[in-house]
């Protein structure tokens, strides 16, 4: 495919190509297929939390279907609203939105702790789910109205430990579903060769693509991975090595269905929405780097407050509105943001036209059907290096911020904190269970709660912008020197 966009921003063709303006008016021709280079980035991102929420919670294959409709058709929505704006609410600017992994270890836990309290009703977890989103909504809202009060209490380094959490919840998720999904009691092929060939053939496929090609296959690596992984899954199905996939599901499904309203209820449990309004809230001063990475990438520019409050208060209100639904936590995508930089085509019926693309598939549920024949073990080895990635923009965040004694104690006694105290159970067994429930279930709720109060609270000794920063290697060679004449005296 090609990359119109490459070209300098300066170049005289930019000035003139419809492509490279936001309210440009290209050709068909010219729309379609950069909309579904956007399209071919996002959906399984979109897709993917939504089936691990639906195995969580042990729904039927109807309702798994009716799950990835909805993630489809929220995620275009969403889309729709931030390129064509309503009022204040929309950044208009070119952005794709869908169902967000950042989401992902707070909506597990929250299903945890609902299925542990009610094992016979394992599907009812969505429900709360659902009901937390809806706080969290409002949340998001809320920041993108006050935008500039509240992102000071999120500085990289704050911003970045969370991120750096997440990506670390989330390894054990990819590593689960690598050896099969489930466990060894529900499962009997949990750990099989079989499942983790195809993981890695997966994986190694998504790593080829991401790393040796360019354009539009690089961009498609992880798709590309799965559709590898999914061939060689048939494969063994065929030649009767392991029963991966199978087809009954997609023979029952209709070829038209509207999911309607509160088709999977709302619960209101206040540990969830607890849980959900401080994801939401960190997520929506996180989405602040993808709108400057867009405007900054694609037009030569910083956003304006406009468009930073407009874009969040989107992100709130499809929240709220999705989660009438049945739609899952969404978010600006920044595999799309890369498309934009790489290119620089900003032209908003590109965007408009992935858009249109997913609220089609989000209608006919034999195409969501299709994705739920997807092994688990596929999911795995190619959401790996997605889990990786988000933990390394983490790192890259808190890397952004200086490297001080300071800085060093937010991050690692964040980390430690979040990611000790979930790893031991009943670790706070002794404290009334609503504690338990938002603090015992995510490390993210609580890293975030800790860098938070952490940033705030050590004291923030100046950095001297003449004075070059110390290498870790250079600190301790100093530290060295400094107890060495220490001695002496």
């Amino acid at each position: 495919m090609s990359q119109p966009g490459v070209q300098g921003s300066t170049n005289p063709a930019q000035k003139t190509n419809p492509l490279f303006s936001f309210e440009g008016r290209p050709s068909l021709r010219q729309v379609a297929p950069l909309g579904l280079q956007h399209l071919v980035a996002a959906i399984v991102g979109i897709v993917t939390p939504a089936m691990i929420i639906a195995a969580q919670c042990d729904f039927s294959p109807h309702d798994t279907t009716r799950l990835i409709q909805i993630s489809l058709v929220v995620s275009a929505l969403g889309t729709l609203l931030q390129v064509f704006p309503i009022f204040r609410v929309g950044s208009r600017l070119p952005v794709v939105m869908g169902v967000s992994f950042a989401y992902l270890p707070t909506m597990q836990a929250i299903a945890s702790d609902w299925i542990t309290a009610n094992p016979d009703q394992p599907a009812a977890a969505i429900s709360v789910i659902l009901g937390a989103q809806i706080f969290g909504g409002a949340a998001a809202f809320f920041v993108g109205l006050f935008i500039k009060q509240v992102r000071r209490f999120f500085p990289p380094i704050v911003t970045g430990t969370v991120i750096f959490t997440i990506g670390l919840s989330l390894y054990p998720t990819a590593v689960r579903y690598m050896a099969g999904g489930g466990n060894a009691d529900t499962n009997p092929l949990f750990g099989s060769w079989q499942n983790w060939l195809i993981a890695a053939v997966t994986l190694l496929i998504v790593i080829f693509f991401n790393y040796f090609t360019q354009g539009f296959a690089k961009l498609a690596s992880i798709l590309i991975g799965m559709i590898g992984g999914y061939i060689l899954a048939l494969i063994f199905t065929v030649t009767g090595l392991a029963p991966l996939v199978t087809f009954e599901n997609v023979s029952s499904a209709t070829w038209f269905e509207f999911v309607p309203p509160m088709h999977f209820g709302l619960k209101f449990v206040p540990s969830a929405i607890i849980s959900m309004v401080i994801m939401y809230v960190v997520n929506a001063v996180q989405a602040i780097g993808d709108y400057s990475s867009t405007t900054l990438g694609g037009m030569d520019r910083n956003p304006t407050d406009k468009e930073l409050s407009g874009g969040i208060m989107a992100n709130g209100l499809v929240a709220v509105v999705g989660a009438m639904f049945g739609g899952l936590p969404s978010a600006t995508y920044s595999q799309n943001v890369g498309i934009v930089t790489l290119t620089r085509v900003i032209n908003r019926l590109v965007f408009a036209f992935t858009a249109i693309v997913m609220l089609a598939a989000g209608f006919v549920p034999k195409f969501s059907a299709i994705l739920t024949t997807i092994p688990q073990c596929v999911i795995g080895g190619a959401t790996l290096s997605v889990f990786a990635s988000i933990t390394m923009t983490g790192v890259r965040m808190i890397a952004s911020a200086n490297m001080t004694q300071r800085n060093l104690g937010v991050v690692g006694i964040s980390v430690s904190l979040g990611v000790g105290v979930t790893s031991v159970a009943g670790a706070l067994g002794g404290f009334p269970g609503w504690v338990s429930s938002v603090f015992g279930s995510s490390s993210v709720v609580i890293a975030t709660l800790a860098a938070i109060v952490l940033n705030l609270a050590l004291p923030n000794t100046p950095v001297d912008p003449d004075k070059p920063v110390e290498t870790l290697e250079e600190e301790l060679e100093r530290t060295k020197k400094e107890k060495e004449a220490a001695k002496k005296d």
